[in-house]
This record gives C-alpha cells, structure tokens and sequence, in this order.
C-alpha cells in the first residue's frame, strides 16, 4: 500500500548541533548607514545606506561588505571538478550544462583523443566530434579559465575525466559541496562516486580502471548492473538527498556515516521524515565526536581522511566509544565544531 502524506503534515525539528544563523538580511533591508564600507557582491547603495540585493548572511572583510546568498547558481572557479550535460555539439566546442548562470563551453582542443593520442586537431577530429559527444551525453570535466561574463572554459584533458557510462544524478545546492584535494572516490561499499562542485553528484558502481583508459574517457560500460549494485547507488542517492534536505555539508565521509547508519533500514523507507532525521542526526553526531588515544587523535570530522585508514577508523570508533563511557581516565571525548 502506498505511503501517502501531506507536506503539511511533516513536523520541521530545529537543529541543536548548529547554532542559529546570524547577520541573516532579506532583499532591500539595510546593512549599514556608515560611509566608509566598500559594496560588495550582494549589495547595493540608496539614499547613503547599503542594502542587501539578494538573501542570505552578511560577511565583512576588513571594510568590504558582502552578502552570500542562502541559495545561488554555481560560481566556478579554477580547478573546480564539474559534472555536466551536453547540450549543443557547435563548431569546435560543446555547450555544456553546468548548473551555473550562462552555459559552459567544452572546446575540441580541450578533449583527449581517442587512446590518448597527442597531436593537433584536424578536420576529421572536427567531423568526428558528435562521434565522441553527443547531445545528452554526462562528463565529468575541470574548469580550466572563466571569462569576463562568468561562463566557464572546461578541460578533460585527464583520462579521470570524460564520458559517463551508466549510474544515477543527484542534483544539490553547490554551496552543499565541500571543497576537498579530490571530487573522485571508491567507496567501501561499492559505490564510485563523483562530487561535482557545481552541485550535480554522480554515483555509479565501480568499474575496472583498464576500460577507462582503453577509450580515452569515450567508451560506456553498459554492461547489466547487478541487483546488488543497484540498491547500493540507490541507498547512496537517498542518503545524499536526506543530507541535503537538512542542510549538511556533502563530502565523502559524512556520506558513508549517512550510509552506514542508513543501513537498518529499508532503501525506500530512507526518504520517510521520521526516519530521514532519525539518519542525519545519528550523522550529525557522529562526526561532533573525536577521539584522543594516547596523543593519536581519531577524528570524524572529515577533515582528511584516506581509504586506507577509514576501515581503521571505523573499527577505532566502534571499539573506543564504549571503552570511553566506562573509563574516563584513558580516553577523553573531545567535542569537535559541527560540519
């Protein structure tokens, strides 16, 4: 039988990790009457007296004021990993969809070539771009340079970068997405995934390397996905949703808590509110805690973080929580700032 609700039926709890948002201004109210501050983005001078132009929170670098809006369009910048969209194959380039405000341009001197050949771009490269492509088509991609109106210049020059073959897009706020060294990881439960920074998350299930690199980052896998696989990127894709949904910072250890608290229940049930906050607090406060053992600091705050020290991570965290209620002379709980 179908679970059926009303949105106003859902309870909204407020958050008691985070404390309330301050300096937090609307379109059109006053900032400040003083002077001597310089206008920033989101801002706006009438009668001498600066004005907030969007909504959002007031931030103040020595005497520039500026107000980061709660919800935008991605701003790129350089060496941001994007995941896009083909939407129009032109001469030399692609127009890609990037969730930003103008459409982003792929040029075909920006691409490798099939088998990572290096050479200058001919004619027949130029006939064979829709071949390489096409209209539809999800990549991944760099930002390479931003022009003067804020479009964005894209690269695939990587072979990590290119076509994306079969998988599921979670789209998010951008300002969601935390900034890390790397966008790409393998997770642990078989889930590779792609953190774009323009706010579109790709999740897909791991594949071997030698097929990417055999087509240059042209050639799709569409081999059937198993059952297994399938339910492991939809549990992904509800997880991301439900951190979404309360505003919680997206990176990839703050995806696999989601994940592995997520576990006792069932996939479609992720998305029910009741269970969707049960979820994200055991979240929330799992990465408040760290952990200090005889100068060695186990911390869940995701700051850095490899693979080959997660699963050692976990089983610290699984062994030491208990150890810590029990005896407080040995381990000190140290309560971190929240994500």
């Amino acid at each position: 039988m179908a679970d059926i609700r009303l949105a106003s039926s859902s309870v909204r709890t407020k958050n008691k990790f985070q404390p309330s948002v301050e300096n937090l201004v609307t379109p059109g109210d006053v900032i400040t009457s003083d002077t001597c501050f310089m206008r920033g983005h989101g801002t706006y001078t009438a009668d001498d007296r600066l004005h907030a132009s969007v909504a959002g929170v007031v931030e103040r670098v020595n005497k520039l004021i500026c107000v980061r809006p709660l919800k935008t369009r991605y701003n790129g910048e350089v060496g941001d990993v994007v995941v896009g969209r083909i939407i129009e194959v032109g001469q030399r380039r692609w127009k890609v969809d990037t969730h930003s405000k103008l459409d982003s341009v792929l040029m075909l001197s920006s691409v490798n070539l099939p088998g990572g050949e290096l050479r200058r771009r001919s004619e027949e490269d130029e006939k064979m771009m829709r071949h390489y492509l096409k209209e539809n088509d999800l990549i991944s991609a760099e930002v390479h340079s931003v022009f003067s109106d804020g479009s964005l210049s894209l690269h695939t020059r990587s072979l990590k970068y290119g076509k994306l073959s079969q998988g599921s897009l979670v789209t998010v706020s951008p300002s969601l997405v935390k900034r890390r060294k790397t966008h790409f990881h393998n997770l642990p439960c078989g889930a590779h995934i792609i953190l774009g920074n323009n706010g579109y998350i790709w999740i897909a299930p791991i594949s071997p390397e030698e097929d990417e690199e055999s087509g240059g980052g042209y050639e799709q896998n569409l081999s059937p996905v198993s059952c297994g696989d399938r339910e492991v990127i939809a549990r992904m894709r509800n997880c991301i949703l439900a951190l979404s949904h309360h505003k919680m910072m997206l990176f990839d250890t703050s995806i696999l808590y989601t994940y592995d608290n997520s576990l006792k229940f069932s996939c479609k049930d992720i998305l029910k509110p009741e269970i969707m906050n049960e979820v994200v607090e055991m979240t929330r406060h799992r990465s408040t805690i760290s952990i200090d053992l005889t100068g060695g600091c186990f911390k869940s705050n995701g700051e850095e973080h490899d693979y080959s020290s997660f699963d050692f991570h976990l089983l610290a965290m699984s062994l030491l929580v208990p150890a810590v209620q029990q005896s407080q002379s040995d381990f000190h709980p140290i309560l971190s700032t929240p994500i």
